[in-house]
């Protein structure tokens, strides 16, 4: 009436199995343990993104000083450029007069 043969029986076995695993699954995940571990979890992302969101604003103040400081170094290269640049035109005029 049936054939059953090893293949078929194994997989049907593979299937209970399948569904007892995943019930107990979700039994143990829904538990109250399971639910301190994932508050704890939770918690200590949480700490770690603190962590992290006071190293990058530290990061980010940092490079704001150094560019600004930058800036100003640059900003005095190029008036002691200019100024160089003006020294020179005057004294070119003060040739060309004497020619």
């Amino acid at each position: 009436m049936f054939d059953f043969d090893d293949s078929k029986v194994k997989n049907a076995c593979f299937f209970v199995g399948g569904i007892l695993f995943g019930t107990a699954g979700i039994k143990i995940l829904a538990s109250r343990d399971a639910k301190k571990a994932y508050i704890h979890s939770v918690a200590a992302a949480l700490r770690a993104k603190d962590c992290v969101m006071k190293t990058t604003t530290c990061i980010q103040e940092n490079v704001e000083d150094i560019l600004a400081e930058a800036n100003q170094m640059n900003e005095a290269r190029f008036e002691n450029e200019f100024d160089f640049e003006e020294d020179w035109s005057d004294e070119d005029k003060e040739t060309d007069e004497a020619e």
